[in-house]
């Protein structure tokens, strides 16, 4: 319609240019030059415009066409018009334009454009003068007449009259059209327009676009532009709007704000209007055809409403929140049509609508929980397994990419999905699915595989950059108790407001959905297990109540379908009680009949039993009567009788053997009086008998039967679930939870990685494996060290060292040669050094491959060197303990590994490629060095002593089976030696690496000590068990362990309990190999000695000193050594500060033990032997002291006693007994030297009150005889000094025993007639003597 507007342009200018009361500011210099710059430019388009009016017609072109007048009336009235405008540009009282009435200088050009009789060219120039216009902003909201002004700007556009223009001229007018518009919305008097003329401009805009289809393709892509430009000018102003109204929400005094509001006029109603209309034109009825010319159906058109559509949701983004308006078309129509539209479409359309979806997650995915699950399931799930095409599926796996690269999608969806008992587990199948994908199947790896690879690094990296906790908890900090039962079903996480409380209710809900599975399995192989089952795992409370049960059938995936019908079906009270229940969950408010039924026949298969299908249709007609709204029904009976009906129906209409079909008319006639005596609705009946005809009822039969495509009535149950389903959840990372999500999804993501870094040559992803396993091995330090284990099992494989088929020179070849066995071996050491403290049974792989580096010569020389020498050095210099030292030169890993991140470890990886790259310049290396210097650089990067050395950070676990891992490697397990010398290298190796272990950990030798002896106590169960070098170097390694534990300054309780383990150790090694200490009795004595002749004073055990003397006697036997053994002894014994009453017994039977040796020289024989007289007054001593102590009184005052807890005894007889002891073992040692019986003698009346007196006299006696029968000449016959010697000690001993009344005739003992018996046969020469009477 033409607008009709006569009023004269200077009709609001008075005489003193005054505007209707609206003075203009004063102008500065700058003012006037605008206000001259619009002057001139609206007298430019005057002046244009009367020049194509004026301009004569195309002689060539039809009058009617062109649009010539037959009259002036036409000139005459437009021409006026403009020269009227053109009197007041520069009239010296106009005033301001910005003041002035807009329409005084829009009217002439709106005139032209709303005329039926103008040419093309007059109208184009009016449209660009209107153009200019609106782009100069020369009217704004506040300008008197703005408000009318943009309205007849938009009326007048929207109502162009283009009856006598060529098509050509026609395309330029259209474009034209679009510009203006769009500049209408983008000009700042555009908020005085009105939701009508809003939602006007969008439908004139949209109308040119679907004409621009079939003209040329610049007025189409012009439009299209166009279009887009005008909605983002629409809901660019939506974070502007009132929540409650529609209007603006502005800044400011009130004042201003109240000034504000009196202009606006277009509410976010219009934004709802044009979003709904947008939404519309998405096609969901049909599939793309791209041959058809439809705009409707065409993938060109709906590729250009996706985007607008995608437009608005990013520029309304969190806005749209505040619109329930826009909210519910975004829930309802927008998803139902994405949802439907996508398994339909081509790449481009499912592109942009992943796309669109992914703005909705980001902005409103606290509104879309379950579109968002329908959209995972029903659409990227479903193409990405390739069911749609590769092309597709790849379009697909990029869209779930995109999501897994956002650092909160995986809680969030784990939380809201795979935790809920009754919605799926989306990011398990997410997973599931990157997986398979980028599974390698063969070489090269294509882009999608490498898509779907970088997703599941991306969720790997998102897990381990989400833990925030800088300690890792005991595995029992993470136990859930289940021990009771808990309804979890319909339980929302909102009401558990504390962060603790709603984590563990996650957990535990996520815990009770994994047994529902198992108890589903159980369930359809058997029923009555199944339900044990839910009872045994606390499903359901005990006894089982029937709402539980209920709540398993109706929500419970994969259970098979026949079985609940039957269970439901069943007649027993308690049966019949759950079927009530069962329909109980369901919301039936609103829902016509049929759609009722399907949802409710949807969850079983119904049985066959007439009385069973009885029974569940009474129960859902029951339930669907108390939830009717409409009234319909006057009864359940009614509701009854109908479902039965409607059954029939299906079967008559969709079954093929039914041969003639149901009417209309026949099922409205069967159905007649069944409403309490009337009729039903007729349009109700014939609504249903339609539903039913044209979509069968679905009976699934089998709990494999799964709905693939998402339908009508299925969308609707979503619906009605939005509104009371509990919020999504919108969550950080919670250790906890990030624990329980990788321990999901690890079993396949670390098989993926692996098997991609095992096919795989692309330097690029073997970089991005790595820096996936660091993530695992992160998030293993969580108690989940069986992961971190099966991860380095892998990457063993993957360093070639463990291959048992490859020789030496191969492995070495395929080291130097291939960067894929040097980084496997760099990730392993240093996923050893940073997160040593989570690994367990995967030490012994770690310890194969250093033990095979070893052999192979790859560690640098300095790797033990330096830790021995400065152990030792700590040692012989100042006594100390070993300190931890420093690491090596060339460290490229950081020492600390507790709250590493993500930028950590790609710093690392980053150095890998950057030290990997050695091959790239082949040449130049050769040059630098050979190969083998560069494979020892790169193990030097391992930091492999480290492991070792700062083992006192790992926990006692670890620490445990890293011990074990070397002690069976050094009794042979796993190891195959070519050589003997080989073998020694490599058991020495390893004890080594033990020795510098347990040098770390002295301060808690006992926590871990118990173990090791165990291990000791299992190595010859080792197939491959050789007694020869394990015993001697372990022997070795244990000595130094001691001499550590007694270099410390003063001894201490802790380590007088190290020491006895130690030495226990000690005594079980050389158990295993008796005769060892014969082959390893150099480095043993040195050991033993160095004990001895420095920190004797510090031993604290009888054990060890039993120990230690054995060792002297032992290795002492041997010429090389028994000077130093001999010399070591006799300083002991001369000194007499260490002789204790604990050790003396040890001390003189070495002390015989040398001085009887062949070797032993007789003066050093003699002097052991006045030693071990001599120590007779020891004995002495002891027994007038009340306490344990040393024979030297002067060991009182000394500062290096170590007997700092003497004992006292409990009693002289006690200590008196205690002497005789020791005189017993002194006198057994001297039993074949004089010197026994001047010992005998001291202490004859002390020794006849113990009570293994008899024995001793009765031994004494067989050594008398055995001296006696010695023979000392070359004859073989008896010695005559013996033959003298015996008979006078003999005579001397029983003549002091009768002195003293040792040796009595008695009834009570029988010691005198054994005494004399014995004497008939040693000496018969004195017996007359010594036993007249006989």
């Amino acid at each position: 319609m033409r607008a009709k507007r006569t009023a004269h342009p200077m009709a609001g200018v008075t005489k003193d240019g005054d505007t209707g009361g609206h003075q203009p500011p004063p102008c500065s210099g700058h003012r006037r030059l605008c206000e001259q710059g619009i002057s001139c430019t609206l007298n430019t388009e005057v002046g244009m415009m009367l020049a194509v009016i004026r301009q004569p017609p195309d002689p060539t072109i039809s009058p009617t066409l062109h649009g010539a007048p037959e009259t002036d009336s036409y000139n005459s009235h437009h021409v006026q018009s403009l020269l009227s405008l053109r009197s007041i540009i520069f009239h010296p009282l106009r005033g301001s334009w910005h003041s002035l009435d807009p329409m005084v200088y829009l009217s002439p050009f709106l005139d032209i454009i709303q005329s039926e009789d103008v040419t093309a060219a007059s109208t184009s120039a009016a449209l660009y003068a209107v153009l200019k216009i609106m782009r100069l902003d020369i009217f704004s909201e506040i300008t008197p007449g703005a408000r009318e002004a943009i309205h007849a700007v938009v009326l007048a556009i929207t109502n162009c009259r283009l009856e006598l223009t060529d098509p050509a001229s026609e395309d330029s007018i259209l474009m034209h059209i679009h510009q203006v518009l769009t500049a209408v919305m983008h000009s700042n008097a555009s908020v005085l327009l009105t939701d009508h003329a809003i939602c006007t401009i969008v439908s004139s805009c949209f109308q040119i676009v679907q004409q621009s289809a079939d003209r040329s393709d610049l007025l189409q892509r012009s439009a299209r532009h166009a279009m887009h430009d005008l909605i983002e000018g629409i809901y660019s102003r939506l974070s502007n709007m009132r929540y409650s109204d529609g209007g603006p929400v502005d800044s400011g005094s009130e004042a201003e704000k109240n000034a504000l509001f009196l202009h606006v006029s277009y509410t976010a109603q219009c934004m709802i209007d044009i979003f709904s209309f947008l939404c519309s034109l998405v096609n969901v009825e049909e599939p793309v055809d791209p041959e058809t010319a439809d705009a409707s159906s065409d993938e060109e058109f709906q590729l250009f409403v996706l985007l607008l559509i995608n437009t608005v949701v990013e520029l309304g983004g969190d806005s749209i929140n505040h619109h329930p308006g826009l909210l519910h078309i975004i829930q309802d129509d927008l998803f139902h049509h994405l949802i439907h539209y996508s398994t339909r479409s081509g790449q481009r359309i499912l592109s942009i609508t992943c796309n669109i979806v992914f703005s909705l997650y980001h902005f409103l995915r606290g509104s879309l929980r379950l579109q968002l699950e329908a959209f995972f399931i029903y659409v990227l799930l479903k193409i990405a397994k390739g069911s749609y095409g590769s092309q597709l599926q790849e379009v697909a796996v990029e869209g779930i990419t995109s999501f897994c690269r956002q650092p909160n999608f995986i809680m969030e969806i784990y939380v809201n999905y795979d935790c809920d008992p009754i919605r799926h587990n989306v990011l398990e199948e997410i997973v599931k699915l990157l997986c398979k994908t980028a599974y390698p199947m063969s070489s090269p790896i294509s882009s999608m595989q490498l898509q779907a690879f970088e997703a599941l690094i991306s969720i790997i990296h998102n897990i381990a950059d989400g833990i925030k906790i800088h300690h890792a908890l005991s595995r029992d900090a993470y136990a859930i108790d289940d021990s009771t039962f808990k309804p979890f079903w319909l339980e929302r996480c909102d009401m558990h407001k504390d962060p603790d409380s709603w984590v563990e209710f996650v957990r535990m809900r996520k815990l009770k959905k994994k047994k529902i599975m198992m108890a589903a399995n159980h369930y359809n192989r058997n029923e009555k297990k199944g339900m044990a089952f839910l009872n045994i795992c606390r499903l359901v409370p005990s006894p089982p109540d029937a709402k539980s049960i209920a709540y398993f059938f109706r929500y419970t995936p994969r259970l098979d379908k026949n079985k609940i019908g039957d269970y439901l079906g069943e007649s027993n009270d308690f049966n019949i009680k759950v079927l009530n229940e069962f329909a109980q969950t369901f919301e039936f408010d609103g829902v016509i009949l049929d759609t009722a039924l399907r949802t409710f026949l949807e969850t079983f298969r119904l049985p066959g039993e007439s009385q069973k299908i009885h029974r569940i249709l009474e129960a859902f007609s029951e339930r669907f009567y108390d939830q009717q709204t409409s009234g319909i029904f006057a009864s359940k009976d009614a509701v009854f009788i109908l479902c039965y009906s409607l059954i029939m129906l299906n079967t008559d209409q969709h079954n093929p053997q039914v041969k003639k079909k149901m009417t209309e008319d026949e099922f409205i006639r069967n159905n007649r009086a069944i409403n309490g005596g009337v009729d039903l609705p007729r349009e109700y009946l014939s609504e249903l008998f339609l539903s039913i005809s044209t979509n069968a009822i679905t009976l699934f039969d089998s709990s494999s039967a799964v709905i693939s495509e998402m339908n009508s009535h299925l969308w609707a149950n979503l619906m009605k679930q939005t509104r009371t389903v509990e919020p999504y959840i919108l969550c950080d990372y919670k250790h906890k939870l990030c624990r329980e999500v990788f321990n999901t999804i690890s079993g396949l993501s670390v098989a993926t990685i692996c098997v991609i870094f095992e096919q795989t040559d692309d330097e690029n992803v073997l970089q991005e494996c790595i820096e996936g396993l660091f993530s695992i091995a992160r998030i293993a330090r969580y108690s989940l060290e069986d992961i971190l284990d099966e991860l380095l099992f892998s990457l063993c494989k993957y360093t070639t060292l463990l291959n048992p088929y490859a020789t030496a020179e191969e492995i070495v070849f395929s080291f130097s040669n291939e960067v894929k066995p040097r980084m496997a071996t760099l990730a392993i050491f240093t996923i050893a050094n940073k997160f040593g403290e989570s690994i367990r049974g995967a030490w012994r792989n770690l310890v194969d491959c250093l033990l095979k580096l070893n052999r192979l010569k790859l560690l640098p020389p300095t790797l033990l060197e330096t830790c021995r020498s400065a152990t030792e050095a700590d040692i012989d210099n100042d006594g100390g303990r070993h300190s931890k030292s420093e690491s090596g030169s060339g460290v490229i890993y950081p020492p600390s590994y507790l709250g590493s991140d993500r930028r950590n470890i790609s710093g690392l990886v980053g150095r890998f490629t950057e030290l990997l790259s050695l091959e790239s310049g082949a040449d130049s290396m050769l040059n630098a060095a050979s190969d083998m210097e560069n494979n020892l650089k790169i193990i030097q990067q391992c930091r492999i002593d480290s492991i070792f050395k700062d083992s006192a950070g790992l926990p006692q676990e670890s620490l445990q089976h890293l011990i074990r891992a070397l002690v069976f490697a050094a009794a042979g397990k796993g190891q195959k030696f070519s050589t003997s010398v080989e073998e020694e290298e490599t058991v020495g190796f390893c004890w080594d690496l033990i020795f510098i272990i347990i040098t770390a950990n002295l301060h808690r030798l006992s926590a871990f000590w118990m173990q090791f002896n165990e291990c000791l106590a299992l190595v010859s169960q080792v197939p491959q068990f050789s007694p020869c070098p394990f015993v001697e170097k372990a022997m070795v390694a244990l000595l130094r362990v001691v001499i550590l534990i007694l270099s410390s300054e003063p001894p201490r309780l802790q380590d007088r309990q190290s020491e006895e383990m130690v030495f226990k150790s000690i005594n079980l090694t050389w158990k295993l190999d008796k005769d060892i200490l014969d082959a390893c009795n150099d480095s043993v004595t040195e050991a033993t000695m160095k004990i001895l002749s420095k920190y004797a004073r510090n031993v604290q055990t009888t054990l060890g000193w039993k120990t230690l003397f054995h060792l002297l006697s032992v290795t002492g036997r041997h010429p090389e050594n028994f000077d130093r053994g001999v010399e070591t002894l006799i300083g002991l014994m001369t000194e007499a500060d260490h002789i204790t009453r604990s050790n003396y017994a040890y001390c003189i039977e070495a002390a015989f033990g040398f001085a009887a040796l062949k070797i032993s020289p007789v003066e050093k024989s003699s002097q052991i032997l006045n030693l071990m007289a001599g120590s007779v007054k020891w004995i002495i001593q002891w027994q007038k002291s009340s306490f344990y102590e040393t024979g030297n009184s002067n060991m009182h005052n000394s500062s290096s006693s170590t007997e700092e807890g003497i004992n006292k005894a409990s009693s002289v007889q006690g200590n008196s007994f205690a002497a005789t002891n020791l005189f017993m073992k002194l006198a057994e040692a001297l039993r074949k030297t004089s010197l026994m019986v001047e010992v005998y003698l001291c202490f004859m009346v002390r020794l006849a009150a113990g009570p293994g007196f008899r024995t001793f006299w009765l031994g004494l006696l067989r050594r008398m005889d055995t001296c006696m029968k010695a023979s000392l000449g070359e004859e073989g016959l008896p010695s005559p000094v013996m033959q003298e010697l015996v008979p006078k000690l003999l005579k001397r001993m029983i003549l002091e025993m009768k002195e003293k009344q040792v040796l009595v005739q008695s009834d009570e003992s029988d010691l005198w007639e054994v005494t004399n018996i014995q004497i008939q046969w040693i000496a018969p020469s004195v017996k007359e003597e010594l036993f007249p009477d006989d």
